[in-house]
């Protein structure tokens, strides 16, 4: 059996070998149910709180603004639709190019409240937002504003100013969103700092657990929960705790903290060297930013010129045993682009592939990929 090149950590990663140690600790000796009062519960809800902190000294946020949910997906969907009921919010801010948690929960919350203005914002040329037109629109508009924006974009790489956009919400009333998912553990996050008042976070992404994620809510702008039962994540988020999904969750994020300066220089080298190998193919392009400072480094969105081969990229890559993305979406058997390549006017005749690496990945491993793609092409 070929071995397999997995260039696509952008999705999800692997387990990191002491993050399964440690949750492989906690399903075989604490067992207990942390609202359980008895020994086992409280050794069970110490584990979790001590999760808490470890996360929550990495967004340089107060222990109790932390709660565990099941994903960003879900933490997503709990701070949109109770910002609405809880705090009133009347209009949202977002872009054209977030990840479909956010567009779709938008979607739902248009039907559900005719009233709500929804504004979709184009990106930059970059695939970040335009911080000119963002304090343009939170100028003129009125009723009480929530702005949600990704702090990666998922399939370009771009990274949008936290700090910057933290300080437009701020000047002009509105509460601040971050969606996390592809940065989380990889650059570092102060949510006071940034003025950062809800965030969103997936373990998987960061070679933690699946089914685990955060949601931090400022203590100032506190809302309710969406769905009801027990009195878990102090009445935040119902339903027993996924204890060993926290404890990997936690000691992915204290190995990531750690290495992260390493892991940054890692993913630099890897991407330049890939953008230099590609760039000696025929007329290869590279979507969006591949600048250090305003893009991240372990993702990679390359657009190929359409040929007769050209749709069977990612097919052929497979065959090889490469893994990697398409930059299009699937809808009824017709390929055609992603909703963010197609706010970026990308050419939907050429073809999208989706590059992520890792710390892991190998400078050799670029190598087969190029010469792959020599041959595919």
């Amino acid at each position: 059996m070929k071995e397999t090149i997995y260039l696509d950590y952008a999705a999800t990663t692997p387990l990191d070998h002491r993050v399964i140690d440690e949750m492989h600790q906690v399903l075989k000796e604490d067992y207990g149910n942390p609202s359980s009062i008895h020994a086992s519960g409280r050794k069970a809800k110490m584990i979790v709180e001590k999760s808490r902190k470890i996360i929550a000294n990495y967004l340089k946020a107060s222990i109790g603004d932390i709660f565990f949910t099941s994903g960003a997906t879900e933490s997503c969907h709990t701070i949109m639709h109770s910002s609405i009921e809880s705090l009133g919010i009347e209009r949202i801010i977002s872009s054209s190019v977030e990840h479909h948690c956010t567009l779709h929960t938008l979607d739902q919350l248009n039907s559900k409240h005719p009233s709500l203005e929804i504004i979709l914002l184009p990106p930059a040329k970059n695939g970040a937002i335009n911080l000119i037109e963002l304090g343009a629109e939170l100028k003129k508009g009125e009723g009480k504003t929530l702005v949600s924006l990704i702090h990666g974009n998922n399939e370009l790489g771009s990274i949008n100013d936290l700090k910057s956009i933290g300080n437009l919400c701020k000047e002009h009333g509105a509460l601040f969103m971050v969606d996390s998912a592809q940065t989380f553990g990889k650059y570092p996050i102060k949510v006071n700092e940034y003025k950062i008042d809800f965030l969103t976070a997936s373990a998987h992404k960061l070679f933690g657990p699946k089914g685990t994620g955060l949601l931090f809510v400022n203590s100032e702008t506190m809302i309710k929960p969406t769905f009801l039962g027990g009195s878990q994540e102090r009445n935040m988020r119902a339903g027993t705790e996924n204890v060993h999904g926290i404890a990997g969750f936690a000691e992915a994020t204290r190995i990531a903290v750690l290495e992260m300066d390493e892991r940054i220089e890692k993913l630099w080298k890897i991407k330049s060297y890939a953008i230099e190998a590609l760039s000696q193919l025929s007329d290869v392009k590279f979507n969006g930013s591949i600048m250090k400072e305003d893009s991240c480094g372990h993702i990679l969105s390359v657009s190929f010129p359409d040929s007769p081969k050209s749709d069977l990229i990612v097919f052929n890559l497979d065959i090889a045993g490469i893994c990697a993305s398409s930059g299009s979406a699937c809808s009824s058997g017709v390929e055609k682009d992603s909703h963010v390549l197609e706010a970026i006017n990308h050419d939907p005749k050429r073809k999208t592939i989706r590059f992520s690496f890792s710390h892991n990945t190998k400078i050799s491993e670029i190598d087969f990929l190029v010469e792959t793609l020599k041959s595919i092409l």
